[in-house]
Order: structure tokens, then sequence, then C-alpha cells
């Protein structure tokens, strides 16, 4: 049994080192070369770190199930079961925090609009505040959100089904009543628009502007997170379960390692 265990131990943090090693590397390249966008470079130090401390707790698991180290063994259990209890608090906040919020379903139209309120104030106050939201909207930009719409005519646009980025930032609100002339240009009929809907003003047609700045976008944003965090929620819950198996087989090694230990020095 303790080869089994420290081998499966071993096995799973080789796997994690290669994986750590990797993004640790990603990080350090783009921190050398620096990043070709905005977003490249807000993702460059959580990279690096991320990397690194992953390489070293396997190191840490690599030692302790090759050489049968316990004291390393039990400092690696420790750990992870610090790391176990924070994901599972994490889990549980990512699933209060995503529980609420839907769109409006428009008449007939294949997309939903997006409005302040839906979301919990958490999500607020920490993704589409005025300090962050900068940062944020120019990596929309980057990605080119919005281009992929491409030059549809009126009735495809429609029938369209836009995710709740392009929803919220490429057009402008139904209500502001705005003329369709292509997928991201639009005309105000007569005098302007008949909502009092700060959207409506906040519009424009040039690429760099569109609705990037407008509360249905901020909305559109929340949303696109809410449904990456229910992703997120899916995959924290099988780490939660690859954890507590690699958890208790560690137990194991750890408890077959002293056993094996006391036998070697003739002890009971």
């Amino acid at each position: 049994m303790v080869r089994v265990s420290n081998f499966i131990v071993g096995v799973v943090n080789a796997l994690s080192l290669v994986l750590g090693l990797a993004a640790a590397v990603a990080g350090l390249y783009f921190l050398i070369h620096g990043g070709s966008t905005q977003c490249q470079q807000s993702l460059t130090e959580p990279l690096l770190i991320t990397g690194a401390l992953v390489f070293l707790f396997s190191i840490m698991g690599l030692v302790g199930a090759c050489c049968k180290n316990n004291v390393v063994m039990f400092v690696y259990l420790a750990v992870m079961l610090i790391l176990l209890v924070g994901i599972v608090g994490f889990t549980v906040f990512v699933f209060l925090v995503t529980n609420k919020g839907a769109g409006k379903v428009v008449s007939d139209k294949g997309f939903k609009q997006y409005r302040t309120g839906d979301y919990a104030h958490w999500l607020e106050r920490h993704f589409v505040n005025e300090k962050k939201w900068d940062g944020i909207r120019s990596c929309l930009v980057e990605s080119h959100v919005c281009e992929s719409l491409g030059n549809k005519n009126e009735p495809d646009f429609f029938k369209k089904s836009l995710t709740s980025l392009q929803s919220g930032c490429c057009k402008p609100p139904s209500e502001c009543g705005f003329q369709f002339k292509n997928a991201t240009f639009w005309e105000v009929e007569g005098s302007g628009p008949p909502s009092n809907n700060t959207d409506c003003q906040t519009w424009g047609n040039n690429g760099d502007k569109l609705c990037y700045d407008c509360n249905s976008c901020k909305t559109g944003f929340l949303a696109n997170i809410r449904n990456q965090w229910k992703h997120l929620l899916f995959f924290n819950i099988c780490l939660i379960i690859v954890l507590i198996l690699v958890y208790s087989i560690g137990c194991c090694a750890m408890k077959s390692n002293r056993r094996d230990s006391r036998k070697y020095r003739g002890k009971p």
C-alpha cells in the first residue's frame, strides 16, 4: 500500500509541477518581453505567482512521496488542507454571488437587455467601479468583441443570438429608438432619443467608443462574469473531489511511511 499511495501522490505532483512550471515560464516571458495588450500585462503577475506557488507545492509533494520524508509530507498535507478549506469557502461564495440576476428578453429578438441591479452588489463594487472599469474597457476594445458581428443586415442582426457583452456593449439600448444601419452603426431619428436613459447619450458610432461606457455594457460584463463563474463553480467542485482523494492518499502514505520507518528501526 505504501508504494501505491506514494506512487499516486508522486504522479499527481509531477503533473502539477509541469503545469506550474509552464505557467511560471509564461508569466516570466510576458514580464520580460511585455504583453502586447493591457489584458496580457494585467495577467502577467498573477500567472507568474500562481505558477511559482504550484511549482513549489508540487516539489514538496514529490519530496515527501519519493523520499518518504514524513516531515515534508506533513507540511504538504497541512498546506493542502488549508487550500482545500479555502477552495470550499470560495466555491460557496461564488454560488451565493452568482445565484441572482437574469436578462430580460425583449420581444422576439435574439438578445437580452441587461440592466443594473440584477446582480449581487459585490460584483458591481469589484468589477464595474470607476477605478477598474477603464482597464476592463480597454480589454474589451482590444479583444474586438464587436467586430465579430460583421456587416449584417437588420433582419439577420436581430435574429442573431448576441452574447451578454455584445448586447450590452455593441448596440444602443432598444429604448433609445436608434435607426439600424449596420451591426455597429446606428443613427438617431428626429430631434434625439425618446428615452431619458443616459446610455442613449453615451453611445457613439466610433469603433473605440460604441457603448463601452454604457451601464448596459457594465451589466452585460457582469452577466458574462456570472456565466464564467458558473463554469468555475463546476471546476471547483471537481477540484475539491480530486484534492480530497489526494489528501486521503497522502495521509495513507504518511502513515505507511511511519510504519515502515518503525519496522526498519526494529520498533513495534
